[in-house]
């Protein structure tokens, strides 16, 4: 941790960084010993990837790519992976200002979701929030990061209805689309359908418990093991991918277990 400690200090003192903050697995404490190390460079343009770029080198002993802004896509939207001692270590780019036009749009119910490589589901924009809420500040000299960080830890409550609203129509309607699907045998949309369908319900009951969710890797169980999930969540959730067959009969079949599953969660939401 010093050493994360004495990197953040670093990157804080490039041209439009304002501060650092680990985040992650690593942040939360539920990290494997092979989780590498998240860290968010929170900046206001311009950043200054030309001194990034020379500390990276400096890091790591060799030449590292280090992005421009938008290099990685619309909104994990650049960084830089560094490798040392072993150690992966993750730069990620966060645009400071972005980050409190989304926060002021979920305290009054808005949220968006965008297109993003490596997100199947979609980045919903207040992920970007949860980030900080649940990260941990390394490096934060003017003390913006801290201040809005205790913002966040009251969870919306406008958000709050809005995700569970839009689950409660989303969810149905792209049932209904999925059985047109499954008429025809068509394994692929149907499939793609009950992923949207799992994805607005583990949504759903996060905001239900006020709880961030940052992406889709691990986030059904993180759902089952909330206090309000219905019983046995993530496991009913997961078996509606197991093995799809290509008859109407057996998709349907599994719409029909979708349907009794998102039953099961509107019970349980205020």
């Amino acid at each position: 941790m010093d050493r994360l400690m004495a990197i953040a200090s670093r990157l804080a003192g490039i041209g439009g960084v304002v501060g650092v903050c680990l985040g992650g697995s690593r942040a939360r404490g539920t990290h494997r010993p092979d989780s590498d190390y998240d860290l968010g460079l929170y900046y206001r343009a311009p950043l200054d990837t030309a001194a990034l770029r020379v500390l990276a080198a400096e890091l790591t002993g060799a030449r590292v790519e280090v992005t421009e802004p938008g290099g990685w896509g619309p909104w994990v939207n650049g960084g830089a992976w560094l490798t040392m001692d072993g150690l992966q270590i993750d730069w990620i780019y966060r645009d400071l200002d972005r980050v409190h036009r989304i926060w002021r749009e979920c305290q009054i119910g808005q949220f968006e979701v965008g297109v993003q490589a490596g997100h199947p589901l979609g980045v919903y924009s207040h992920a970007y929030v949860g980030e900080l809420s649940l990260g941990r500040v390394l490096a934060d000299p003017t003390r913006e990061l801290v201040a809005l960080q205790q913002e966040t830890r009251c969870y919306p409550q406008p958000l709050r209805a809005a995700l569970i609203a839009n689950a409660r129509w989303a969810v149905p309607f792209t049932l209904s689309g999925a059985r047109k699907g499954a008429a025809r045998g068509d394994a692929f949309y149907t499939a793609g359908c009950l992923f949207r369908v799992v994805g607005l319900l583990v949504h759903a009951l996060h905001a239900e418990a006020e709880c961030w969710v940052l992406n889709e890797k691990g986030a059904v169980q993180s759902a089952g093991a909330l206090p309000i999930a219905p019983a046995d969540f993530d496991a009913r959730a997961h078996a509606l991918f197991g093995a799809l067959a290509t008859t109407p009969a057996s998709l349907n079949a599994r719409l029909d277990d979708a349907e009794a599953l998102a039953t099961d969660v509107w019970d349980k939401l205020s």
